[in-house]
């Protein structure tokens, strides 16, 4: 004689499978990607002038071509040397004619300063690498970062990081980061 075997009410097994996978969708995160931080100015208003011409000596032009090759102001010119190069470009420190030309602001902590009216303005081909484009960005960038740090450091004996908000935005305002990106060109083959 064989013995009938019980069936298992299986209906309750979906329901706990539904909610296990609720939980680990919702107690699961998730890597984020994080692009470039930029903050873009806002669109001007349509019944805005025209904005007056940068005089040359005030821009400070990147180009990155196809092959990822720089031409900074018309020279060509290593990654490695960007950096120092934009330094200077920035600080002006000897107030050479062939660098940005310098307006007196009131800051605070610092009273009256001299600013740069410099931008730099990067421009890349179509074909340059995005390795080589953010290699770049990061040399441009890191420019801005290493001369508000060394005037943390000068001013208050401290690095830019550890300042409080308001003498970080004394600093901002004496080193404002101003990089303009054109439109990618097809300009170096490919």
């Amino acid at each position: 004689m064989a013995r009938k075997l019980q069936e298992i009410n299986a209906g309750s097994m979906a329901d706990i499978a539904f909610l296990l996978l609720i939980f680990f969708l919702v107690t699961t995160t998730m890597d984020v990607d994080t692009g470039l931080v930029r903050k873009l100015p806002p669109p001007p208003p349509p019944n805005q002038e025209k904005t007056p011409p940068i005089k040359e000596r005030n821009v400070f032009i990147v180009l990155i071509n196809s092959k990822d090759q720089l031409l900074v102001e018309g020279e060509p010119m290593d990654i490695h040397q960007l950096r120092e190069k934009a330094k200077e470009f920035i600080k002006n420190p000897y107030d050479k004619p062939n660098l940005p030309e310098k307006k007196i602001i009131k800051v605070p902590y610092f009273g009256n300063y001299p600013v740069s009216k410099g931008v730099i303005s990067l421009q890349n081909d179509r074909g340059t690498s995005y390795k080589r484009y953010i290699e770049v960005q990061n040399e441009l960038v890191a420019a801005y970062n290493e001369l508000r740090d060394e005037l943390a450091m000068q001013k208050f004996g401290k690095h830019y990081s550890e300042l409080d908000k308001d003498k970080q935005a004394a600093i901002k305002k004496i080193y404002p980061q101003r990089i303009s990106e054109a439109e990618p060109k097809n300009v170096g083959g490919k």
